[in-house]
């Protein structure tokens, strides 16, 4: 799941992203087990979140990502959210640069 890779032999060494995919509902207990799996990794490795084979999200489980979001706020890339959840974290001060929306954007 996570694996270090190396620019060359005298180049710097750069993380390998650690991807979580989820799918389905993303309700507070799918945000449970996004936290629990940021929490296991070191803290500066870098985690892309792919939600874009979610189908269903729920406000609250979007708010309890904001909350695991915050507690790690570098490293972080999440793809996949709609508008509505974009604006529910940043309204919660969650910065939203490392967001990308992926190609199925819905506009709410």
């Amino acid at each position: 799941m996570s694996a270090n890779g190396a620019n060359g032999a005298n180049g710097p060494t750069r993380r390998t992203a650690r991807l979580l995919q989820l799918e389905g509902v993303f309700d507070v207990p799918a945000a449970q087990r996004v936290t629990r799996a940021l929490a296991d990794g070191d803290v500066d490795e870098p985690v892309h979140l792919d939600l874009t084979h979610v189908r269903e999200f729920h406000d609250f489980g979007v708010a309890f990502l904001a909350q695991a979001l915050a507690a790690r706020p570098r490293h972080v890339v999440v793809r996949g959210l709609r508008q509505h959840h974009l604006r529910l974290l940043r309204y919660l001060r969650i910065d939203t640069a490392g967001v990308d929306l992926g190609p199925d954007t819905e506009a709410a």
